[in-house]
């Protein structure tokens, strides 16, 4: 069967997208004080267990392994709107992570949970999501098999 002329433009633009975008390399976080700052400092390096890439005066970069969390303490108290719904953390053990944030204190807005995502083919997953020093929500993401 040929494609028709719309397949064979999303597969061209699918095709430059891999070539221009390699990636995510970081998600950035305003604080708006000195103490929110070191309230999520600590969450995202000593509960989770993202280790410390890089510090300045202003803020850090915490290496996730495959992208950058970027925290910065402006300290204007001025904060921006974001149109972010979520981002996610891949993991090999999603009960892990939703118990080290419990254990923390912060809320566990979806309990782990096996999921199917409708797709061709299937994408079966484990996941659980929080809320994280912010308001930010995070999704911790284990890849599954069927």
């Amino acid at each position: 069967m040929e494609l028709g002329i719309y397949d064979k433009i999303f597969q061209r633009c699918d095709m430059m997208i891999r070539y221009l975008v390699k990636g995510l390399h970081h998600v950035s976080m305003k604080c708006s004080s000195i103490e929110e700052y070191e309230k999520t400092v600590d969450f995202y390096k000593n509960i989770i267990g993202i280790p410390v890439a890089r510090t300045w005066e202003a803020g850090i970069m915490l290496d996730t392994g495959s992208g950058i969390i970027e925290i910065f303490n402006d300290g204007d108290g001025a904060l921006g709107k974001g149109v972010i719904r979520h981002f996610a953390f891949a993991t090999d053990d999603v009960d892990a992570c939703a118990e080290a944030v419990k254990k923390a204190g912060y809320e566990v807005s979806i309990e782990p949970k096996n999921i199917e995502i409708a797709s061709l083919p299937a994408f079966p997953a484990r996941i659980a999501f929080c809320k994280g020093p912010l308001g930010e929500e995070i999704e911790f993401f284990q890849e599954t098999t069927v």
